[in-house]
């Protein structure tokens, strides 16, 4: 979409605070990014005057960059977000795997000595 441009308008019909030159949609998303935006809103849910459920909506469209200059920064500790590295990602499966062979050796054992048959579990 670097190619699509948006028409430009004669001074006549120009619109206030519209650019009077073309604006590709790299260069609106380079300023958003640059800039940053906010989006913010409320909904609220009342009954007979009762408030039931609040949410509040924050959104923020900005670069990494911005956003440290901002002092956001969760990502960096977000433990979900980690990157494994190449040893640690085999490594690690390869011990959930061992885990969870142990527990279904161990639940077989347990459900033997109860006498519990293995296809009556749901």
């Amino acid at each position: 979409m670097e190619g699509a441009r948006f028409p430009v308008q004669s001074q006549q019909n120009r619109l206030p605070g519209r650019p009077t030159q073309e604006t590709n949609l790299a260069d609106i998303l380079e300023r958003v990014l640059d800039k940053g935006i906010v989006i913010a809103g409320d909904i609220q849910i009342n009954l007979l005057d009762i408030e039931l459920l609040t949410i509040k909506l924050r959104l923020l469209i900005a670069s990494v960059d911005r956003a440290r200059e901002m002092g956001i920064n969760w990502w960096e500790t977000d433990s979900s977000l980690q990157k494994l590295g190449d040893g640690e990602a085999n490594g690690n499966g390869r011990a959930l795997e061992q885990e969870n062979r142990e527990l279904r050796e161990r639940l077989e054992r347990l459900e033997r000595q109860l006498g519990i048959e293995a296809d009556s579990r749901g």
